[in-house]
């Protein structure tokens, strides 16, 4: 089992099917959702499953973690120089216990609960009765999570 960090190769097609809608007041609701290392994601994730890669639950469980994880808040498209770029605010899990290896953001708003992108900690994180806190790099071309070249 692995974590790949990636853009999700259906969520390219997906935007030019209309299918994500990035737009703040008005949009899709977008989640993050954390994962152990028995996890498999990569670009060929499609969805959102409690089971990536199959077999038993990979998604994380304990105190302050509830199952889809978080919805993202002040989801901010924007254009740096030629690149297309979305931001989003930190997002915590409060009053923690649980180990974590990665994630996965995925449209909670649409049929299916299609993939974004995945991220790969490069390590297990580990918080015990504390604040597990996602924090996203700058929006910019060379930084931002979702960056569209």
């Amino acid at each position: 089992m692995a974590i790949t960090s990636a853009i999700c190769n259906s969520f390219k097609q997906e935007l030019l099917q209309g299918i994500h809608n990035f737009t703040a007041s008005s949009g899709d609701t977008f989640n993050l959702a954390l994962f152990t290392s028995s996890a498999t994601l990569s670009a060929s994730t499609t969805a959102f499953a409690t089971n990536p890669g199959g077999g038993s639950d990979t998604e994380v469980s304990g105190s302050g973690y509830t199952t889809k994880g978080n919805a993202l808040t002040s989801i901010t498209p924007t254009l740096d120089s030629s690149t297309a770029v979305c931001d989003f605010t930190d997002t915590s899990f409060t009053s923690a216990s649980f180990t974590a290896r990665g994630c996965m953001i995925f449209n909670d708003s649409a049929s299916g609960d299609p993939a974004v992108c995945v991220i790969d900690f490069g390590s297990d994180k580990t918080v015990t009765s504390g604040t597990f806190t996602i924090q996203f790099p700058a929006a910019d071309a060379s930084n931002a999570i979702i960056r569209i070249a």
